[in-house]
């Protein structure tokens, strides 16, 4: 018996919080559109089909806004802070996050794929230009590609010269799904 007990917990779990959000969505969804269109009704003698609907969503929507604003970022930043004071994490965390930003994010670094031939082989690797000046490292006409690996949330990172470099003109994004997925899906030009 304690199996089936256990079983229903998880999945009370599970159902509960989408059935809760389901039926308060619907609600303020019926109550949004009686309340609004016998408001319209009033003044202008008509009903809107839908207007529910968009009321709750943008309802929604400024909520999710001002708590991301207001509550979330405050504490994030101040968790962010904390992190980077502490030795090991911070080298941790921060090259995990730059990684992630690299990736998704308004700091978005993989959108210049590239073709690049190692020299000496016949094969040839697709990657990303990471960074076109290495002055910083005392090396020139050299470029930084990130290569990443299929199937997996690591790559290698290449220093390879400017003319063994070829961009390709295809969407950063697509490009990135076709490495990660091993050059299973397709791309579209």
């Amino acid at each position: 018996m304690r199996p089936i007990i256990n079983s229903f917990l998880r999945g009370l779990l599970l159902v509960f919080p989408i059935g809760a959000t389901i039926y308060v969505i619907y609600s303020a969804i019926r109550w949004s559109n009686n309340f609004f269109n016998d408001l319209l009704f009033e003044w202008l003698n008509i009903d809107i089909p839908g207007l529910g609907i968009i009321t709750v969503f943008f309802g929604i929507s400024a909520i999710g806004y001002i708590f991301s604003r207001a509550i979330t970022k405050p504490i994030v930043t101040y968790f962010e802070q904390f992190l980077k004071k502490v030795p090991f994490i911070k080298i941790i965390y921060t090259s995990l996050k730059e990684l992630t930003e690299a990736f998704v994010g308004d700091k978005k670094r993989f959108n210049k794929p590239v073709l690049i031939d190692l020299g000496g082989m016949e094969a040839k690797r697709i990657g990303f230009v990471t960074q076109k000046d290495l002055n910083q490292f005392g090396i020139e006409d050299m470029v930084a590609v990130y290569c990443p690996h299929s199937y997996n949330f690591s790559g290698n990172l290449f220093l390879v010269p400017t003319q063994n470099v070829t961009p390709i003109e295809f969407n950063s994004t697509d490009v990135m799904k076709y490495i990660v997925s091993g050059g299973v899906t397709n791309i579209t030009n």
